[in-house]
């Protein structure tokens, strides 16, 4: 299946994938080649893809996907990240505020439900950085840097 993602700023991935898992609205859902079209909302997570067997991830923020009849799945997201692009630090620092955020006693409802978006978005890129981490860590050990 032909596979693209793109943000505001540029064009992440674009190319050839046995299979995509991605969190929605609705759930997480997987798209094999031959899937139905589908639209859908795209929920702050972590988007897997396969290739020749081998999976990849990468973070996402909101969005929309589309899956089309040519076997095309293309994701409009805010923001998309690979775990080497993600800097951990700054991912735990946002997420520790949110959450500082949310049991504050004086929250208005927008203000909580700001500061749970950013916790979700940043709880899924430290989750696609750890993943980058250790499988980078894993190859290393066995010699098969693969990235």
């Amino acid at each position: 299946m032909k596979f693209k993602i793109a943000t505001p700023e540029r064009i992440v991935l674009e190319t050839e994938v046995d299979s995509v898992t991605l969190p929605t609205q609705m759930g997480e859902v997987t798209i094999l080649p031959n899937h139905v079209p589908l639209v859908a909302n795209l929920k702050p997570g972590e988007i897997k893809y396969k290739i020749a067997g081998k999976e990849n991830f990468f973070a996402v923020s909101a969005g929309v996907i589309e899956v089309k009849n040519e076997n095309e799945v293309v994701i409009l997201a805010d923001t998309a990240e690979f775990g080497h692009e993600i800097d951990e630090k700054r991912a735990e620092e946002a997420r520790e505020w949110a959450k500082k955020i949310m049991t504050e006693e004086h929250q208005s409802s927008e203000g909580f439900a700001s500061a749970a978006a950013v916790l979700e978005r940043n709880l899924a890129r430290l989750k696609v950085a750890r993943k980058h981490r250790s499988h980078t860590h894993r190859n290393l050990e066995s010699g098969t840097l693969n990235e």
